[in-house]
């Protein structure tokens, strides 16, 4: 049987996606994709010419990220010209859509080797950019909800009211993954995933190797003057079991960044003298109400775990994305798991969330995890605009 295993995962560091002032704002979206495209052949030795296809996830495919940002990735790093390219979109999880669509077609037998990816960069091309003329929600979607659809703010505060789920309980959560994600930088625990990157500063151009985004000084305290985001009093009408304690403390970083997974088949690594450290162990993907938006992550990990026959206790280390913190706590209050397993190097509210690269780097970040852990399992999942969210359990392999 064919079996789908990553052999290098490497990221950038992420930076804040600010024009102009986020550490990563000078670089192209292409160009940056394209860096960690160029390290996996560095870092692995392999002939770029065999890669069959390269599988990049990008969220606003508009302006310098339209056109198959893929594809012209892949030419810019040089490789052959006969090296293909699509790019993806299922939202905030397309990278780890990309990653599914490269194993499954390894396990399927359509290629041997293949690369996922996924690029980022907010500070050039923002949030909505693709909603350039019209509107994406006619009366055939928007009819099916009273009231219409809502934005992944509000759909956090629906989740916080659900689960009970206070200010307080949020900001520390946030102010903790701030604290795990510095830890994890002073203990060198990003090295082997961050590809440095050249930037331009005041001083001359200097090579960046940190996230951005780590406030290693946030506080409950802290994040108690940060006022609500999302309140609006036409939504305290229509939903008013809304406390309004989502802000942007306890929310993900606009974030620029790249990120980049070879997928190959075991046996072909192994011919090609490469050592796989993970192998893909199961898939999932669900849809769920697009109101609550956010809590795809429940079905979507309770159908990867029936499919693998593994338990919650099975899995060593867990990656679920911090788009907001009430996804993440009501993701463990359903399935009992401990806080003290999720995300171990800090989430999206330290590192960021750089919407297309973010499916890559949290599968970066959790083979590596797992690796500095021992554990055997790993799962990772991840909310998705629409109502929708992926998982994924990878098991470690002994190199």
């Amino acid at each position: 049987m064919r079996e789908a295993v990553i052999v290098d995962a490497v990221r950038t560091p992420t930076g804040r996606g600010k024009p102009g002032k986020g550490m990563l704002s000078g670089w192209h979206p292409v160009d940056l994709l394209a860096e960690t495209l160029q390290a996996l052949v560095e870092r692995t030795g392999i002939d770029p010419g065999k890669v069959e296809d390269v599988i990049a996830g990008c969220v606003s495919q508009v302006g310098d990220q339209s056109v198959n940002i893929g594809r012209n990735a892949v030419l810019a790093a040089g490789f052959p010209e006969s090296v293909p390219a699509t790019t993806v979109d299922r939202q905030c999880g397309s990278s780890q859509q990309a990653a599914h669509f490269a194993a499954q077609g390894v396990i399927a037998g359509a290629y041997d080797v293949a690369i996922a990816c996924g690029v980022e960069v907010m500070s050039r091309v923002p949030m909505g950019s693709t909603i350039v003329n019209g509107w994406p929600f006619p009366e055939s979607v928007n009819g099916r909800y009273a009231g219409g659809m809502v934005g992944q703010g509000i759909s956090a505060e629906l989740i916080a009211a659900k689960w009970g789920l206070d200010r307080q309980t949020l900001d520390r959560f946030s102010a903790g993954s701030h604290a795990k994600a510095h830890q994890a930088t002073e203990a060198g625990r990003f090295e082997r995933e961050i590809l440095p990157v050249k930037v331009e500063t005041e001083d001359g151009v200097q090579l960046v190797s940190t996230d951005e985004g780590i406030r290693p000084d946030t506080t409950v305290e802290s994040l108690s003057n940060l006022r609500a985001a999302f309140q609006d009093e036409a939504m305290s009408q229509r939903f008013p079991e809304i406390n309004w304690v989502i802000h942007a403390g306890n929310a993900s970083q606009i974030s620029d960044g790249a990120a980049a997974m070879l997928v190959m088949e075991r046996s072909k690594a192994e011919e090609l003298g490469l050592a796989p450290r993970a192998r893909f162990h199961t898939f999932a993907v669900a849809g769920d109400d697009p109101i609550m938006m956010l809590t795809g992550v429940i079905p979507a990990t309770r159908q990867a775990l029936e499919r693998s026959g593994l338990s919650i206790d099975d899995i060593g280390v867990f990656e679920v994305n911090e788009a907001f913190a009430p996804v993440v706590l009501a993701w463990a209050e359903e399935f009992g798991a401990d806080l003290d397993n999720v995300n171990v190097n800090g989430g999206a509210i330290a590192l960021g969330h750089p919407l297309g690269a973010s499916g890559a780097r949290l599968m970066t970040t959790l083979v590596n995890a797992m690796e500095q852990t021992g554990a055997t399992y790993g799962l990772q999942t991840m909310c998705e605009g629409g109502g929708m969210a992926n998982a994924t359990i990878l098991e470690r392999l002994e190199s």
